[in-house]
């Protein structure tokens, strides 16, 4: 797996580290954060997505908080139009 470091939170102690990688083949992102708390769960199950779509959160998921500061280290998206339809490069391609 070919990942690259982004970032990690310059304000985080020693011990609790949010960090960023990028997986370079496919462009996804892996995030190392706090877990949320169940209030935040729940406020996001209130505020919901979709119309459609669940607000439960499946046992393979997660919903974790990232502080702002880590904001500058997310990489910019690239959309590329081809044939009347959107086609998203992974981030650093």
């Amino acid at each position: 797996m070919a990942l690259r470091f982004l970032g990690i939170d310059p304000d985080s102690p020693t011990d609790e580290s949010p960090t960023i990688w990028l997986h370079e083949e496919t462009g996804d992102l892996l995030i190392q954060s706090y877990r949320a708390t169940d209030a935040e769960v729940g406020s996001c199950k209130e505020v919901g997505s979709i119309p459609g779509h669940s607000t439960d959160v499946p046992d393979n998921e997660t919903i974790v908080r990232l502080p702002a500061a880590m904001l500058a280290f997310l990489p910019a998206q690239q959309v590329h139009h081809t044939a009347g339809r959107e086609e998203r490069a992974a981030p650093g391609a």
